[in-house]
């Protein structure tokens, strides 16, 4: 474990946990299963893999994650609540290294009107929350909710009595995205001057991304001493955000004369742990997005592409490979064999799929060379992640739409539903609204369609249709992703995968997390 002394950074993800809390990100076990193997491939040191208290689903997923993944920490964060720290140790029990995160609020906005507590109770809390996490694990880790924004001389006092009660990680979160880089520094730099055994455990930020300054705050507060980042893949989390993993980890690599420290994480599979992230949770990187983002290695000015070619230093600051973006993108065709596809898909970051998930890849991967003259790594990426459905009650059979400016348009689908074929023929303003009504006659339910988007996979009139839509229904939001080249096809492939998701949601118990 570091200490405040060494340039090592311990980087914290809780893509699975806060990431996850994003309004219509949920995702299911096996796609959190797949995000998890992903981020222990990348060798973060610690997987907050959920909030274990609220619900049924939550404390699954956390307690499957701690059984499979190998390597890192598995954590689950618990309120100062006797019920949420003993559920969290349950479900981390199967775990080789374990973690218990507690919380509470110490600003008096949220000790005044969220917790209703005066500060004397709040203090009383961190220590009996501390005190019995410890007996489950040695590995407990605090945080003061809303410390930026907490009063120094009472979070000082709090910070000291975890301590003493055994936490050997105090995180101090910019919880509402308030604070600036110089602020937060002073604010680490305060902590290590006014509390005494503050050498005694790592000192952990989680900024948010409200006022676009979560990454330049994490650095900045472990310039002034923190050891731990708490980051989220593509910076998912709510509202605006968390600290993006990706860009954290590249600017200490990139900029390391700037930031002397280093972390344990394998650059190579920040694309792959991206990309998938994006798929199961339907959040789409925008392309200007940093270090991920399709166009943070695309040059198109005359003078940038001049300068690029004679010598790709002059605009690139960092290696494509570095993140795991391959130079080579044409190499696939209708008469690539097995062998070639397999290695094509290990060059992916799809090394572990079983035999069964590459013989349907590869088969749609010929259905595909078919249609399209040239198949991009891209367009591999999008089948293969679009084959990895569970729990698939209604399958897609077929479809037929008549479209055009003279109505009325139509749909004519067949779903396998429950191994049932059924069948629907109705009308709709366009091709999408009458196949979604298909599906409704198929399938009658209520749920409300919330969002629909289309983007490109590749370049091309015959490229892939990526299509995400997110639907609302019994309290829950799911979001489903397909991808066709034709889009009209894979908007009812994905409409279909989000209607599974919330039928599985809803054949299982989920009550809401208790009150604190």
């Amino acid at each position: 474990m570091a200490s405040a002394n060494d340039n090592r950074v311990i980087i914290f993800d809780t893509t699975l946990r806060d990431g996850e809390q994003s309004p219509g990100a949920s995702m299911t076990l096996d796609e959190k299963l797949r995000v998890a193997h992903a981020l222990a491939e990348m060798k973060v040191d610690i997987i907050e893999a959920g909030f274990a208290i609220a619900s049924n689903g939550d404390f699954r997923s956390v307690n499957e994650i701690a059984k499979q993944i190998k390597g890192p920490t598995i954590c689950s964060l618990a309120r100062a609540a006797k019920g949420d720290i003993e559920r969290a140790a349950e479900a981390l029990e199967p775990a080789e290294n374990k973690r218990i995160h507690t919380f509470i609020s110490t600003s008096p906005l949220h000790m005044k009107f969220k917790l209703q507590m005066e500060p004397e109770r709040v203090l009383e809390k961190v220590i009996e929350s501390v005190t019995l996490a410890r007996k489950f694990t040695d590995d407990v880790e605090w945080s003061a909710e809303d410390g930026s924004r907490t009063e120094h001389d009472f979070l000082c006092r709090c910070v000291e009595a975890a301590i003493d009660a055994g936490a050997t990680t105090i995180n101090i979160p910019d919880t509402v995205g308030y604070t600036t880089p110089t602020e937060y520094a002073d604010l680490m730099t305060m902590l290590f001057n006014r509390v005494p055994n503050i050498d005694k455990a790592i000192l952990s930020v989680h900024c948010h991304n409200d006022l676009g300054m979560a990454v330049a705050n994490s650095l900045a507060a472990v310039h002034a001493g923190a050891r731990q980042i708490e980051c989220t893949i593509n910076g998912l989390g709510e509202r605006a955000g968390n600290a993006a993993l990706e860009e954290i980890v590249m600017a200490l690599k990139t900029r390391n004369d700037a930031f002397p420290y280093e972390t344990g994480i394998d650059s190579t599979k920040i694309m792959n742990a991206s990309r998938l992230v994006s798929a199961v949770s339907g959040f789409v990187v925008q392309p200007n997005k940093a270090i991920v983002g399709a166009n943070a290695f695309a040059h198109e000015s005359g003078i940038h592409q001049d300068g690029f070619l004679k010598n790709s230093e002059t605009y690139e600051i960092m290696k494509p490979e570095s993140i795991g973006l391959n130079k080579s993108s044409l190499v696939m065709g209708k008469h690539s064999g097995r062998h070639a596809f397999k290695e094509k898909l290990k060059e992916l970051g799809f090394a572990d799929l079983g035999d069964n998930a590459i013989e349907d890849a590869f088969a749609r991967f010929k259905e595909l060379a078919d249609k399209k003259k040239e198949v991009y790594d891209d367009d591999i990426v999008a089948l293969v992640d679009d084959g990895m459905r569970d729990n698939e009650h209604i399958k897609f059979v077929s479809l037929a739409v008549t479209c055009g400016s003279k109505g009325p348009q139509t749909a004519e689908l067949e779903l396998d539903v429950n191994g049932e074929t059924r069948t629907a023929k109705t009308t709709g303003d366009g091709p999408i609204d009458a196949t979604f009504n298909a599906i409704k006659a198929i399938y009658p339910h209520d749920w409300k369609l919330k969002l629909y988007q289309v983007h490109a996979v590749t370049e091309g009139t015959d490229a892939q249709g990526t299509v995400t839509v997110k639907l609302d229904g019994e309290d829950r939001t799911v979001v489903g992703n397909a991808s066709d080249t034709d889009t009209v096809v894979a908007s009812c492939m994905a409409y279909v995968t989000a209607v599974n998701k919330l039928i599985e949601k809803s054949q299982k118990t989920a009550p809401d997390a208790m009150a604190s």
